[in-house]
This record gives C-alpha cells, sequence and structure tokens, in this order.
C-alpha cells in the first residue's frame, strides 16, 4: 500500500529528496505521494520532522 501526506504537512521538502522512486512532488503549496510510483519502503515518513505521513 502506498504512503500518504496527511494535512498536518508544513512542507518543508525534507520527505521529497530522501524518496528513492522521486514519488513525491509539491502540489498547491503542500507535497503529494504518487501513489502509483510509491513502493512503500516508508523512508519518506521517516524522514518527515511533522510526521504527516503514513501507510494508507
Amino acid at each position: 500500500m502506498a504512503y500518504k501526506i496527511s494535512d498536518a504537512c508544513v512542507n518543508c521538502g525534507a520527505c521529497e529528496s530522501e524518496c528513492p522512486v522521486s514519488a513525491i512532488s509539491e502540489k498547491d503549496s503542500k507535497r503529494v505521494i504518487d501513489a502509483g510510483t510509491c513502493i512503500s519502503c516508508g523512508t519518506c515518513a521517516g524522514a518527515c520532522p511533522a510526521e504527516a505521513i503514513s501507510e494508507e
């Protein structure tokens, strides 16, 4: 299952640079994860200082 970024996201970008498959991008002033590209590794969740990323 893919990971999802909640409204708790502060748009710091820490997760985007950590994603090994470049599944994270910025849209409408927040980060989003492309579920089709995400490999569910959890690296982004570990990098998120706001704890805004969880598995769907």
